[in-house]
């Protein structure tokens, strides 16, 4: 993709700083460098932390794989003979010490006058201006710019079922992600339980704080009634993110990859790995955009109408748009004559011998995470023309513009019009030689969130 973190180009999933206490002679530095080379470890920042007696204190950052690789490098150093590692940081955690996010105040209280206009007395007018007028919260309280970040905790990233409170991290990085990106004041809302009826009673009834809701990490196929239900009750926009927002920037890239190699559409034959919550939107996503030929398959193997076995009713919605040919085979049987591979079930599911039986220049996008169904590496080396993982295709390029979009016009929702409102756009911004655009740019946000804005229909 267009950028890529030290953490992806090491293939490290932990990065630590390692204070370092090193005879003050020549030499010294350059014997703790080469022994952290000696057990295959890339080295980030070094800073000078001070010095002591005849010492010189060193903070050296590294990455690593795990903690075995953190001991291996440990190990190495005190070989050397040339330092002592006094201590060591671990920079992940570091950075969520505290949270991601904070609340703070818009309006600063600098005088006592400050106060009484912030709160009583001077407030009681802006609530009996409520009182009178409902709609006006929006433009007097920060409904306009808040969304809560729904979660129960059961499908967090590539950690499975680890409850609410573990999940809370994630869902403080998200809060973070809005902040930065879009503006938006996101709100964690932890809900333990696994009940939907009782999810929806929940939100229902906290919602009038909130000018949109995101769900979150909650497995399927609860996460589908769920949304349904909450549109339903709600006159706010209801998003779950693991499927609208990973299936509008799977789209975005899509695109791109379409006009690389040639191909329309209505022309390509896709195969979909996983059937869940993102298997389920994005397969909608890529009928409603005319690509009319799909075969999902799950862990049980492929969906058709007809199938009995582990199926539930969203799977019986795709058997009836998908996989009209009623392809019954194995996975390796599905992959043949293939255009487009998309995976979002587990990680390395995929080999290249499937990859090498679909068709010619093939897309191939294993979005599992944090390890996809195969590596681009494997998947090129087996003949793709296109390959990214889901380190590259970030549903957080999509949903801050989304929900900013959503609330400047007050949407009561964020349409499929809206979604592909949003992913034509990141397609648009997307450098030549790249799928997307850096998401890290503010100014693509707000773009996407114009072109959301102006999709939405009331």
């Amino acid at each position: 993709m267009n950028k890529t973190s030290w953490q992806e180009r090491y293939k490290a999933t932990s990065v630590y700083t390692l204070r370092c206490r090193l005879n003050d002679a020549p030499g010294a530095l350059g014997a703790v460098i080469s022994a952290i080379g000696s057990a295959q470890a890339n080295i980030g920042n070094i800073d000078t932390a001070g010095i002591d007696g005849s010492s010189k204190i060193r903070d050296v950052q590294v990455y690593c794989s795990d903690l075995s690789h953190l001991q291996k490098i440990q190990d190495a150093i005190s070989r050397a003979k040339a330092a002592e590692v006094i201590s060591v940081r671990d920079d992940v955690m570091e950075i969520h010490r505290r949270g991601a996010i904070d609340i703070v105040s818009r309006t600063p209280i600098r005088t006592l006058t400050d106060l009484r206009m912030i709160y009583t007395p001077g407030v009681a007018a802006v609530c009996n201006k409520i009182v009178e007028d409902p709609q006006a919260a929006w433009e007097y309280t920060g409904i306009c710019d808040r969304v809560a970040i729904v979660t129960n905790g059961t499908a967090v990233l590539g950690l499975g079922d680890i409850g609410p409170l573990a999940g809370l991290p994630v869902m403080e990085g998200k809060a973070a992600i809005f902040a930065e990106f879009a503006q938006i004041s996101a709100v964690p809302v932890l809900i333990d339980s696994k009940d939907v009826r009782e999810i929806v009673e929940i939100v229902a009834k906290t919602a009038s704080c909130y000018g949109a809701i995101q769900l979150e990490d909650i497995s399927s196929p609860q996460c589908f009634e769920i949304e349904e239900q909450l549109k339903q009750r709600l006159n706010i926009p209801v998003m779950h993110d693991d499927q609208h927002g990973t299936a509008t920037v799977l789209l975005a890239a899509l695109i791109n990859a379409l006009k690389k190699t040639n191909r329309k559409a209505a022309d390509c034959k896709v195969i979909i790995l996983g059937a869940g919550a993102a298997g389920y939107a994005i397969s909608m996503m890529l009928l409603d955009f005319g690509m009319k030929d799909i075969v999902v398959y799950d862990s049980y193997g492929a969906i058709y109408e007809g199938r009995a076995e582990k199926m539930n009713p969203y799977k019986h919605k795709l058997a009836a748009v998908t996989n009209r040919q009623k392809i019954k085979g194995d996975l390796m049987e599905g992959f043949k004559g293939r255009d487009i591979f998309i995976g979002v079930s587990r990680p390395k599911m995929v080999g290249e011998k499937m990859i090498s039986a679909m068709a010619k220049d093939s897309l191939v996008f294993p979005l599992s995470n944090p390890v996809g169904e195969i590596s681009v590496q494997e998947a090129y080396a087996a003949g793709a023309a296109v390959a990214a993982d889901g380190r590259g295709i970030n549903n957080a390029l999509a949903y801050p513009g989304l929900f900013r979009g959503a609330l400047d016009v007050r949407a009561r929702d964020i349409t499929r019009a809206m979604q592909v409102a949003a992913a034509k756009k990141l397609a648009e911004l997307a450098p030549d030689d790249m799928l997307l655009p850096d998401m890290l740019d503010r100014n693509i946000h707000k773009q996407v969130a114009q072109a959301v804005a102006q999709a939405y229909k009331k």
